[in-house]
């Protein structure tokens, strides 16, 4: 998972200069903190959390602070105010909070995990969007946590699928949650994303879970 992040990283300036809208450089800094938010989805599917249980969604949250600090005290503490506006409108914002987020997987949960996952990152992504900041790379690691509990290979950003998963973020991200027009679009992006996440599978992101260590 490292390799392939990295190897992004090398190629994003190539594949940035053709998307449609341009994206922050892929830094050290991201790659990092993309890596702890993966080893914490790996700690919540082995303890077998339901991050979408009453008095669980903290869990989300902690997903959001781990891709913008890491696991940076210094960080966190130089961010205090951004992570409790970010709180505030995770747990109180009726249209943009984790309520939205948690009664659409309660609806769609007994669809196939690939839906799911894919149905999920829409309600993260589209507008109004769930955090503030980082909900591209949130949603990735909450689309992973899902895929990794039917047993399945998480997404990780590489070179194969950057261009296309980073385009189909931007339409994503368009979209306005409770308008009527958007609702057929959503489903047609919702099954682009799954169509690229079997694509880009990568089983051997399985191998060694057990090993890792925190």
């Amino acid at each position: 998972m490292e390799h392939a992040l990295r190897e992004a990283q090398r190629t994003f300036a190539i594949v940035d200069a053709a998307l449609t809208a341009r994206r922050d450089p892929l830094d050290d800094r991201i790659v990092d903190n993309m890596l702890a938010g993966y080893a914490y989805v790996d700690r919540l599917v082995a303890a077998g959390i339901d991050v979408f249980a009453p008095g669980r969604h903290r869990h989300l949250l902690e997903l959001n602070t781990l891709v913008l600090c890491g696991v940076s005290e210094a960080r966190r503490s130089a961010h205090a105010s951004h992570l409790v506006a970010t709180e505030r409108r995770f747990y109180e914002e009726h249209a943009a909070g984790v309520q939205d987020v948690v009664e659409w997987y309660a609806r769609h949960r007994d669809e196939s995990t690939w839906s799911v996952a894919a149905g999920v990152y829409v309600r993260i992504l589209s507008t109004p969007q769930l955090f503030i900041e980082g909900n591209h790379r949130t949603g990735a690691l909450v689309a992973s946590y899902i895929l990794l509990g039917d047993g399945q290979p998480p997404f990780v950003l590489s070179p194969a699928n950057a261009a296309a998963s980073l385009e189909l973020s931007t339409a994503i991200r368009a979209l306005h949650k409770g308008k009527l027009p958007a609702l057929f679009r959503e489903l047609l992006l919702r099954r682009r994303l799954v169509g690229l996440l079997r694509r880009h599978a990568e089983p051997h992101y399985l191998f060694g879970r057990r090993a890792i260590s925190y």
